[in-house]
């Protein structure tokens, strides 16, 4: 077909003019003669060059069955098919013609669109997904370029389309993926079968896009932008506000454990009843609209400077206006999926510079066409096996501070009313559909998506904590205890009690316990009962977040320890803030969560003053690094070098300024790629640059074969780095490794003042769970809730107020002990003011402890 001599499809369908083209097919405005020239449009499928005849048979016949299924949906959100045709042995698809603009379409204008907008968009989505996996259709291509908006519609295209790209693929076994790998979930790259799990996922990345302007995964070249979808989280949302914990929720990597669309949809509705209520003209303020500071909801949760992840403080809802949209006719293009499994890759950096991907299939001067992002991605992943999940962790396993996702656990078990579809592929091809969607949220649903709207309205709670003595009533509330009777204050442990990083969340649960016992047994509070409530995150941001709604909603929980994790701190925190419910981390170590999204630049600003943490942050590592290396091991000359990640530039910006300052000089400075393996040159420029020592920035999966490669150029010299690189992982990559160092956040048990005493009442108490290095920290900051409650029962009076969980903020922020780990107290950020750290040093093939010391002022 051409536009020049446009053809009549099937005898009855004039093709009027072409209005886009995509990866995998060409769009027309057309007329359908037999009725009375209705508006339609007609996609024509184009198969890739090449495709031998027996495999286009085959596709063709499974295509018009995929499709004419398809044609069996009828919702408002779902584009109509009108008639699936077969148009010179090609499949030609008829629907119904929408004018309008894609969701992509709007957000290349308008940039972020405003947070309620985007829920409104989600809700509808959710509702037209729900209707397809009724019908055991799962669309497998959900992103921005098929989303249609109208005036009053938003509408999903291409479904019944996406086993079109998936058998192609597997028919011509060509090695290539055909997709848009950025809205694509980690198991849809790997070519596992569909599930209504990868609508969700795409779903959220789409939903991310609208509400920062940008993807949640982006990066230079399709194959690193694959590895980002399977080993990293996605970038901290700074704009979504509530709904970014809908985002969270969607975007979990492991699909046993991501959010259904039940309780997905409950989730967005809490966020829409955030926002005052308003008439059919009004709209969402657009995203440079000031807001004056205050305690309510933000309706615009859109700011420039917010922290990631981080709703903003609650602000007076603005006067709204409806943005413009152009209308123009748009359909969709094909979907896609891949055609066999991307190999998974070692788990790197949770948080990288973003770069824009090229858009190598967008045709500028022509209307926006659903799908003009599906671009073939090669099969270039190295076959590498996983590694387990990566976080600055100070024990000889998976470092905790940056995971890039979950550990592979066991999926909680869920009410089977909040399933949507089942998860299993065997339920997927029985023909029994098992699953119905859900007008009504369940128990689970109901509760998360109260204390969502609660926290997002900013609503005050009322705490009404009940004496545990056995009379009838269950005692006064605090503040008018009667006589001996004892209040319960609940103190909340978050913290992984499964998966990988079980040993060190459960050393974190039992040094909490251990606190509270000795509170209790010395009547530290009179009158006052501590109690702790562990729940377990698995290191995974979504349990984190469902922690912390659980948490809020317990009337007698008064603060919360943990958590360990930076990524379930993005999720839990926020919610915590928005609770006025203080929360003490003994293992957190991203600067942002103190000091704000700017802190690199030298900008500080305390995005929530309800947290707090007893350890030191990525922000001490390169200082401490550059003072050993000068001071202790004598190195005067350093070449640097980063993996262009935030955490590996921030580490080598901190050590270039302290190492210069104190009289060093950088001899070179280098930044590596992300999956670089040949680091020849590399090693030949340090050679050659007569460095004394090599500082890295990064990851042990850089780091090692670095080292390695270094040791074998004749490069005899120490490599440091931070945290990143203290796992058993270094070891196994760098064989070579020893001499090689690593600065470690804290400082082990045993060298702390009261460390001996603490390990010996921890063995005593019949606790087995190494507590070596986060025990102290934990128990610290457990304590310092506790002496918070004492000096507020002190200050009314010998009683606890009924306004605590308000007043916990100012008590903690004044306090000053001596604890297990030295002197606790925190500064104007909620940061502690005794930042310990520790040089490890690798000798005999593991990690030993070289010197501890305090993080330079």
């Amino acid at each position: 077909m051409t536009e020049q001599n446009p053809e009549l499809i099937a005898g009855r369908y004039q093709l009027v003019e072409r209005i886009g083209q995509g990866g995998m097919g060409r769009v027309w405005r057309g007329v359908d003669q037999q009725l009375f020239g209705r508006e339609v449009a007609v996609k024509e499928i184009l198969f890739p060059p090449g495709m031998e005849d027996a495999d286009r048979s085959t596709l063709l016949g499974r295509f018009a069955a995929e499709a004419r299924a398809a044609v069996t949906l009828s919702h408002p959100g779902i584009i109509t098919i009108h008639d699936v045709v077969e148009h010179q042995g090609a499949p030609v698809i008829v629907m119904e013609f929408i004018r309008g603009q894609s969701l992509a379409a709007a957000i290349r204008g308008q940039g972020r669109l405003p947070v309620r907008r985007v829920a409104e968009i989600g809700a509808a989505m959710l509702d037209a997904l729900a209707e397809a996996h009724e019908g055991r259709i799962v669309h497998r291509d959900i992103k921005p370029d098929n989303v249609l908006l109208t005036k009053d519609r938003v509408v999903l295209t291409d479904f019944g389309i996406a086993h079109l790209a998936d058998a192609t693929t597997k028919l011509s076994h060509s090695g290539i993926v055909i997709g848009t790998p950025q809205y694509m979930s980690p198991e849809q790259l790997e070519g596992k079968r569909p599930t209504p799990a990868n609508d969700l996922w795409a779903l959220g990345a789409t939903l991310y896009h609208a509400v920062e302007g940008e993807p949640p995964f982006e990066a230079e070249g399709l194959h690193a932008l694959a590895v980002a979808v399977f080993t990293r989280p996605h970038r901290p949302p700074v704009h979504a506000g509530p709904l970014a914990p809908v985002l969270e929720a969607l975007l979990t990597k492991d699909p046993e454990q991501r959010v259904g669309a039940t309780e997905a949809a409950g989730m967005l509705a809490s966020v829409l009843r955030s926002f005052p209520a308003r008439d059919d003209a009004a709209a969402e303020p657009g995203p440079d609209h000031e807001h004056k500071p205050g305690r309510g909801p933000a309706p615009d949760a859109a700011t420039e400077h917010a922290p990631p992840s981080v709703p903003p403080k609650p602000r007076k809802p603005p006067k709204a206006s409806t943005p413009g949209a152009p209308h123009e006719p748009t359909v969709l293009d094909s979907g896609s999926t891949p055609a066999g499994p991307l190999p998974r890759v070692p788990d790197q950096d949770p948080v990288r510079d973003h770069h824009p991907v090229p858009d190598p299939d967008h045709v500028p001067d022509e209307p926006s066409v659903p799908g003009e992002h599906s671009v073939p991605v090669e099969h270039s992943v190295p076959d590498r096996p996983p590694v387990p999940d990566r976080d600055p962790v100070r024990d000889q396993t998976p470092v905790p501070d940056r995971p890039t996702g979950p550990p592979p656990v066991p999926a909680p078990t869920l009410p089977t009313e909040d399933l949507v579809w089942p998860g299993t592929t065997a339920e997927m091809e029985t023909g029994e559909p098992k699953p119905v969607r859900s007008r009504a949220l369940t128990r689970r649903s109901v509760v998360l998506g109260a204390a969502l709207a609660t926290l997002a309205a900013g609503s005050a709670l009322t705490w009404t904590l009940s004496g545990d003595d056995k009379t009838p009533g269950g005692g006064k509330a605090a503040g008018g205890a009667a006589a001996g009777s004892a209040v319960t204050v609940v103190i909340g442990v978050d913290a992984p009690l499964t998966g990988g990083m079980s040993s060190m969340g459960l050393g974190i649960r039992n040094s909490a316990d251990l606190a509270v016992k000795t509170a209790n047994k010395k009547r530290l509070v009179p009158g006052v009962k501590f109690e702790i409530k562990s729940l377990d995150d698995a290191s995974d941001p979504a349990k984190g977040q469902a922690n912390a709604s659980g948490l809020v909603s317990d009337a007698k929980v008064l603060g919360v320890v943990g958590p360990l994790n930076s990524s379930v701190a993005r999720t839990l925190v926020p919610l915590l803030a928005q609770a006025d419910l203080v929360n003490v981390s003994p293992g957190n170590t991203a600067p942002e969560t103190t000091l704000g999204p700017d802190w690199a630049t030298g900008t500080k600003s305390r995005p929530y003053d309800t947290y707090f943490r007893t350890v030191a942050t990525d922000v001490d590592q390169g200082p401490f690094a550059a003072r050993y290396l000068h001071a202790e091991g004598g190195k005067s000359k350093l070449y640097v070098i980063d993996d262009k990640s935030l955490y590996g530039t921030g580490l080598t910006a901190g050590f270039m300024t302290e190492f210069k300052k104190l009289g060093g000089t950088v001899v070179g400075a280098e930044q590596v790629d992300d999956g670089q393996a040949d680091f020849s040159d590399l090693a030949s420029s340090v050679r050659a640059s007569g460095a004394d020592a090599v500082y890295f920035g990064g990851y042990y999966d850089t780091a090692g074969p670095l080292s390695k490669q270094l040791k074998e150029a004749g490069v005899d010299i120490p490599l440091m780095g931070g945290d990143g690189l203290f796992t058993d992982a270094f070891l196994t990559s760098g064989p070579k490794a020893d001499g090689d160092l690593a600065v470690n956040i804290g400082v082990p048990a045993e060298k702390l003042a009261g460390g001996a005493d603490f390990l010996a009442r921890y063995r005593e108490a019949g606790y087995t769970d190494g507590a070596d290095w986060y025990g102290p920290y934990a128990y610290d900051a457990t304590w310092s809730i506790i002496e918070a409650v004492k000096s507020l029962v002190a200050a009314n009076g010998g009683t606890l107020p009924r306004d605590a969980r308000a007043k916990m903020q100012q008590a903690v922020s004044r306090l000053a002990f001596d604890g297990v780990t030295g002197r606790v107290a925190f500064d104007e950020y909620g940061d502690t003011r005794n930042r310990g750290l520790t040089v490890c040093s690798v000798t005999g093939g593991r990690w030993t402890t070289v010197t501890s010391g305090a993080a330079p002022s």
